[in-house]
């Protein structure tokens, strides 16, 4: 359904992206922001699903930075290439890359953010630092709770979290939830990191399932 683009930041940085476009009229834009593992085939489905549910939906190649199309797979090796990878890029950068996706799907109407782990920190930081979003929503992204007391986001925000998540403790739910509690923040029983991805031995359909109608709801709800 889908096909690489070329996008161009603000500082004249060239990314790759996977866009997938729906088939009649969009509802709007969404920028999908990847995992640590890449825009490999998981998160291109993911743009797949977001298109059939009438999305023109944008996920830029953020690792483009530093290694050129980067699609890494759930092992061991590659999880420690991809956080390698992510080291070493500035939050000014992966805001710099984000904003020229969001800017490619302005031509779909308003645009929202949806990131998954290392993305859904992503989709945090673009919430409280980039203009004009929709909103923006994060699953189980990691370092959140370390910065939400001197975050303020600048549009609405949507959270989701599941209770088995070994890299996100409930304690630092609770700390976002403390320093922002007029965000509405989602906790799936059973539900382990990555929970949303059905390439990952922590899949819970059920729990994907419900994230994806509460994310999709928020995204009609902040784009009417």
């Amino acid at each position: 359904m889908g096909q690489m683009i070329s996008l161009t930041a603000a500082d004249g940085h060239s990314l790759g992206a996977y866009q997938a476009e729906p088939a009649g009229t969009p509802k709007g834009g969404l920028v999908v922001i990847q995992e640590i593992f890449g825009m490999n085939g998981h998160m291109r489905r993911v743009c797949d699903s977001f298109a059939k549910e009438g999305y023109l939906a944008i996920g830029p190649a953020l690792f483009d930075r530093i290694e050129r199309d980067v699609a890494l797979d759930y092992n061991e090796d590659d999880y420690t290439k991809g956080r390698a990878l992510r080291g070493q890029l500035t939050e000014d950068a992966i805001l710099a890359d984000v904003a020229a996706a969001a800017e490619a799907a302005t031509g779909a109407g308003k645009v929202a953010v949806i990131g998954y782990c290392f993305g859904g920190f992503v989709a945090w930081l673009a919430g409280c630092n980039l203009d004009g979003l929709a909103c923006s929503i994060g699953l189980y992204g990691g370092g959140i709770a370390a910065r939400a007391a001197n975050d303020t986001p600048k549009c609405p925000v949507q959270l989701h979290f599941g209770d088995k998540d070994m890299a996100i403790p409930l304690a630092g739910v609770d700390t976002i939830r403390e320093a922002h509690p007029d965000i509405p923040i989602f906790v799936y029983d059973d539900a382990g990191h990555g929970f949303c991805c059905d390439d990952r031995d922590s899949f819970n359909p059920d729990a994907c399932a419900r994230a994806t109608r509460r994310a999709l709801d928020f995204v009609v709800k902040n784009m009417a």
